[in-house]
């Protein structure tokens, strides 16, 4: 029997946070308190993937995910990066832009031999054939999506449930497509897939505290994900300058100034200046900007690289993560409760 987020003891997940804020410790203290931690296979090698997983596994008994990438399809059109490359000249080097499936073959084997509880995909849909695969290696698989329409694709491919992201969620987009991302907010999009599947629902994408949690549970979800709210704890591999733009009320929006994908960031000087004119090219103006964002994040400079953050990340709290856990899911007890009793009147 595969894991199932109804399962949970606390319906809180955390989002995998790939590129710097996930971590063993973050991952395990999540799942010790009752909720599931995620580690985030994105951008890792495969050995610093394996690495990981034993780690955690030493960390905590509990259940835990692993998140992987899927492809993005086909590579970009060169000649629209190359005229984005020259956009970006007189910020520093760059690097070499190049079209790659981030191990995902490697990645998907891994998972298998390793046996994790939950192997999560963003970006794509696993086909049926790699479904059965992790199945057989008794990997619950979950699948991230935006629209209906991604949704029916995933419960085809016969993946055990799905992780509903609303256009609040900080981060990449988790569309198939991003010449054409979802763009639905969370609660209608969490209605919308009820209705095309039975599947159970993770819902996430602008939850932060209980009271969020709540409606999430009450528009059908069996769990909420929550990414930001978890970026300011002590156990997050948050960049100090990241947190310091989370703990701000500074506006946030969807660009693909940073990676040529879709996502969510706090609006800085990168993003004013760059975001109308970055093409849909993933992973290719990810590989040309890694260099002048990872040399603005060590340097300390949030105007330089992407400051991922859902739109309430202004209620991110810096507790640990297990108090966090735990406050969410008394908090959000309280909020229905309330409810209840308001429908009584």
């Amino acid at each position: 029997m595969v894991f199932s987020p109804s399962g949970l003891r606390k319906p809180v997940v955390q989002a995998p946070l790939a590129g710097g804020p996930s971590t063993v410790e973050l991952a395990a203290a999540v799942s010790d308190a009752g909720g599931l931690g995620f580690l985030a296979a994105g951008y890792r090698d495969v050995d610093a993937v394996r690495s990981e997983v034993g780690a955690l596994r030493r960390a905590t008994a509990l259940p835990f995910g692993v998140n992987v990438f899927a492809p993005s399809g086909r590579p970009a059109d060169p000649a629209a990066v190359d005229a984005y490359a020259d956009t970006l000249a007189a910020e520093g080097p760059l690097g070499t832009p190049r079209y790659d499936d981030d191990r995902y073959a490697a990645k998907l084997e891994l998972l298998a031999e390793l046996e994790v509880p939950v192997a999560s995909f963003t970006f794509g849909c696993p086909d049926p054939a790699d479904v059965a695969m992790l199945h057989e290696a008794g990997c619950a698989v979950w699948v991230t999506v935006t629209t209906p329409d991604e949704a029916r694709m995933a419960a085809g491919a016969g993946v055990d449930a799905l992780a509903v992201q609303g256009v609040e969620a900080g981060g990449h987009r988790g569309t198939f497509d991003d010449r054409d991302p979802g763009e639905i907010g969370l609660l209608a999009l969490l209605r919308l897939v009820a209705a095309e599947t039975s599947l159970p629902l993770v819902a996430g994408g602008g939850v932060a505290d209980g009271a969020a949690i709540a409606a999430v549970l009450a528009a059908g979800a069996v769990a909420a994900q929550l990414g930001t709210a978890f970026m300011l704890c002590p156990e997050a591999g948050t960049s100090p300058a990241h947190r310091a733009a989370l703990r701000s009320q500074a506006p946030t929006a969807l660009t693909r100034a940073f990676t040529g994908r879709t996502a969510r960031g706090v609006v800085n000087r990168f993003l004013r200046e760059h975001g109308d004119q970055a093409p849909a090219a993933y992973p290719e103006v990810h590989h040309l900007t890694a260099p002048l964002r990872a040399a603005a994040r060590d340097a300390g400079d949030p105007d330089g690289f992407h400051l991922w953050a859902g739109q309430a990340h202004a209620l991110a709290r810096e507790i640990p993560a297990g108090q966090l856990v735990t406050e969410l899911a008394d908090d959000a007890r309280t909020a229905l409760a309330w409810a209840a009793e308001a429908l009584r009147r």
